[in-house]
């Protein structure tokens, strides 16, 4: 049987960790041609991910001293959320599970009884780590406790929804993403794909309605089994030339809009907080992500309450003077998912797929989550239908639950003083979303009441959301009123003593960083 032949249309962060992980999955055995334009700019802005993507690079056989240095890349071991409650508040979502004692989540605990007013200080080593700005690495290399596993064996052949809940890896990254594509694209091509430079003119179809070949002006017809389309939000291949719809989650989620800046900065004055940053502003947030020589940052809005120029300047304002001579990125975003991210033999991946706001830096966990499942179901000579379906549902479940849980964030926020965090509690809800909530007003969100489709958000996850936005009256089990709290105070003491010790213990970002560098003693 003759090798089945891949052709990715597109480059970018999507195509090219597509390239890599298809070439390591089956070798010599699919022959992979992508096909780039150098007058197509990427979005560029995807920095920040989940914990998840170590299993990306692990699969590649890839240590963190082989690709970080050359991507500035820096360690993320939460989101910390400004301003969503109310000026000057601050909370984490950690890379952390919640701890339980006596069969009930920390949090009923604190709710009952907490020590302090920061439930995530008091609930999570993680969040003194970040208020401190100390790295989860010893100088040596060594990580941090906790009960994490660096296991590589102990997850392999994993999907990341098989490996959810077996344990919370402490960190993700930062990266930049244009640097990421270009150390996939020499990691690519030294296996084995063909790389093309190149503009797609046409996409032919056959009698059968499937892509026959995609024509280019510098390298005439590419035919393939299989074609992949990382184009973008343009969807050349599964939007345009395939008809697929685009399914809009505008009215649940209305930022449409960002403006994105690169800015240079001296990290090691600055310091390099181990955390991406999510600062609400009147019509929407900004994000600043710490990387190793500059921060990333942009500003997320709705343009029906927000011109792209007003946006703009605050964002330069916000950022100050190292802003004034740095190129903005202005970005219409397409916010939702094609309805079947498979069809006929065409398969979409990053944004061409489905994209939300970057709130909990989903846009490269979609990908990877794709491109996972698209070597789980890869097709063979028959073409099953039913692995097309699967695949499918399990890329809508991933995007509608995430959906379901950044609407989660406007409906939690006690925020209320200009119209657009007014109309954060007026608009429609996703199917589903209104009756968890009446029951997470009641007990605290667990295995049992969350979305309950795989999508990359345990439970945990939803209970600091509604904890540190303040919106949302909650209150402990009734059945901790008859319980004895005193292993919960002890659990508490052992997590501000816990944090007191690797906040002593633990170096910077910037030190840990500048030693793994090429040429660092």
């Amino acid at each position: 049987m003759r090798n089945r032949k891949v052709v990715i249309v597109g480059g970018g962060t999507a195509g090219w960790m597509t390239a890599s992980y298809l070439r390591t999955a089956f070798g010599a055995g699919v022959d992979i041609t992508l096909i780039e334009s150098d007058k197509v700019n990427t979005v560029g802005v995807g920095e920040a991910t989940f914990s998840d993507i170590r299993h990306f690079f692990q699969f590649l056989g890839l240590e963190e001293q082989d690709w970080m240095p050359a991507c500035n890349a820096t360690y993320k071991l939460a989101v910390r959320f400004e301003n969503w409650r109310r000026p000057g508040h601050h909370f984490y979502h950690p890379f952390e599970q919640m701890r339980s004692v006596n069969g009930f989540p920390l949090a009923d605990w604190w709710l009952r009884n907490g020590p302090t007013d920061r439930f995530d200080r008091d609930c999570f080593v993680m969040a003194a780590l970040c208020d401190e700005e100390r790295n989860p690495r010893h100088l040596d290399g060594r990580l941090i406790g906790q009960g994490f596993s660096e296991n590589a064996e102990e997850f392999a052949g994993l999907t990341m929804s098989e490996h959810q809940g077996k344990t919370q890896f402490p960190y993700a990254y930062h990266f930049e993403a244009a640097l990421l594509a270009k150390f996939l694209t020499k990691f690519a091509v030294d296996r084995g794909v063909r790389h093309l430079v190149g503009n797609v003119e046409d996409v032919v179809l056959n009698q059968q309605g499937d892509i026959d070949h995609v024509l280019t002006a510098e390298h005439g017809a590419l035919h393939g089994d299989l074609f992949i389309d990382c184009t973008g939000f343009r969807g050349l291949l599964i939007n345009k030339a395939l008809e697929e719809p685009f399914i809009s989650y505008s009215d649940v989620l209305p930022n449409d809009s960002a403006v994105a800046l690169q800015v240079p900065q001296d990290m090691e004055k600055r310091g390099i907080r181990p955390c991406t940053t999510a600062t609400a502003q009147d019509a929407g947030w900004i994000w600043t992500i710490p990387l190793y020589g500059r921060i990333g940052t942009g500003y997320v809005y709705a343009r029906d309450y927000l011109e792209p120029e007003q946006a703009e300047r605050v964002l330069r304002e916000f950022v100050g003077p190292a802003a004034a001579e740095v190129e903005a990125n202005h970005i219409r975003m397409r916010i939702g998912r094609t309805r079947n991210a498979w069809t006929r033999n065409c398969v979409a991946i990053g944004l061409s797929s489905g994209f939300v706001e970057p709130l909990e830096s989903t846009g490269i966990f979609f990908i990877h989550h794709a491109i996972e499942q698209l070597v789980k179901y890869f097709p063979g000579p028959g073409w099953e239908p039913t692995m097309r379906t699967m695949f499918n549902d399990a890329i809508r479940h991933v995007m509608d639950g995430v959906r379901e849980f950044l609407c989660l964030h406007y409906l939690a926020a006690a925020r209320d003083d200009t119209q657009y965090w007014k109309d954060t509690n007026t608009r429609r809800l996703p199917d589903g979303l209104a009756e968890r909530l009446e029951r997470w007003q009641v007990q605290l969100p667990d295995s049992e009441n969350v979305f309950p489709y795989y999508h990359g958000l345990p439970p945990y996850s939803y209970m600091c959301i509604l904890l540190g936005m303040g919106g949302i009256a909650l209150k402990p089990s009734a059945a901790l009123a008859l319980a004895d709290d005193t292993a919960a105070l002890k659990e508490f003491q052992y997590i501000r003593d816990r944090g007191s010790e690797l906040i002593e213990a633990l170096p910077t970002q910037y030190d840990y960083f500048t030693r793994m560098r090429p040429g660092a003693r």
